[in-house]
């Protein structure tokens, strides 16, 4: 008996052993990520800058909570949120008291496809099969029908209440002790809501330092970002690929954007030209997949200083 199902039995006891670990554990295991970008013009002083994506709010998640409320410790000079903050419709005030802290520093925002919808169950492995059929979200597979709609007009009036500048499909502009910043937002491409051409045509020139904005890093973002000579793009979203591989890496990301800059410091081309990317892992997930492996939850802290 023991020889006919002892390895069976084995495999299961190590997949329990790794589910516990994945949701148990690593899913609660909140880091702060440090990254220098060389993006600003020579000679002009270093900008903090904390992105914080993906917090996929369930009510009473306590420990997230406290983890996002001590951020504001770091003192940055402003604040980037890629979106997807709700995994739950209840979860807006929660979400408004965790990141309160935070919206005493200048700030600005998108909104990712959870923000606007609440979540279903997903099979994990429909993410291997879409990315194989090359569909993503919205683009290429049928629309979301009878989804819940999270009320994202309170999260909205939150943020802007304490001065947040919603960066939907628009420009936003900051001032950093003398310094000016120039924002430019996508709405969520992951849902088909992004609209390049209202914001087209790169920086104004009115500011000292320009980046792009967007939750999903889709191609078609970037390339426009890019092409539009943008130094640097935030982005989310792809949740660092979630459940990875030791020694390998992510299996998706969730868009069309490739498994090697699923997370953290890359560079994206188009059109001749060059734009530093940043993807945040994020430091939440999904309330029906509420697990990581190889992958802690995320925020990160850039810092911007002068290009070579």
């Amino acid at each position: 008996m023991r020889a006919r199902y002892g390895v069976p039995l084995g495999i299961a006891a190590v997949g329990a052993a790794g589910l516990v670990y994945s949701a148990g554990f690593e899913a609660r295991s909140f880091r702060l990520r440090r990254v220098t970008v060389p993006v600003l013009p020579p000679g002009m002083r270093p900008l903090r800058v904390l992105q914080v994506s993906d917090i996929h709010m369930v009510s009473g998640q306590r420990k997230k909570q406290r983890w996002l409320r001590s951020l504001a410790g770091l003192r940055p000079d402003f604040v980037i949120n890629t979106g997807d903050n709700l995994s739950d419709p209840e979860g807006v005030p929660e979400v408004l008291d965790a990141l309160g802290p935070l919206m005493e520093f200048p700030g600005a925002y998108v909104f990712g496809s959870n923000d606007y919808y609440g979540p279903k169950f997903r099979n994990p492995a429909r993410y291997l099969y879409e990315k194989a059929q090359g569909r993503h979200g919205l683009n290429g597979n049928a629309p979301a029908v009878g989804v819940v709609h999270n009320p994202w007009e309170d999260l909205r009036d939150g943020f802007e209440a304490a001065g947040w500048q919603n960066l939907t499909n628009t420009r936003g502009m900051l001032k950093v002790e003398g310094v000016s910043v120039e924002l430019t937002g996508l709405d969520d491409p992951h849902i088909k809501r992004d609209r390049y051409a209202e914001v087209a045509g790169g920086p104004s020139g009115a500011a000292d330092f320009s980046m792009g904005v967007v939750h999903a890093p889709y191609l078609r973002a970037l390339d426009a970002f890019t092409a539009d000579n943008y130094p640097l793009i935030l982005a989310g979203h792809t949740h660092g690929g979630q459940i990875c591989l030791p020694f390998y890496g992510a299996f998706v990301t969730n868009c069309d954007l490739d498994t090697d800059r699923v997370k953290g410091l890359s560079t994206h081309e188009a059109e001749g030209r060059r734009s530093y990317l940043h993807v945040s892992a994020g430091c939440g997930a999904n309330r029906y997949t509420p697990v990581r492996f190889a992958c802690p939850p995320e925020v990160t802290l850039l810092t911007l200083v002068g290009r070579e």
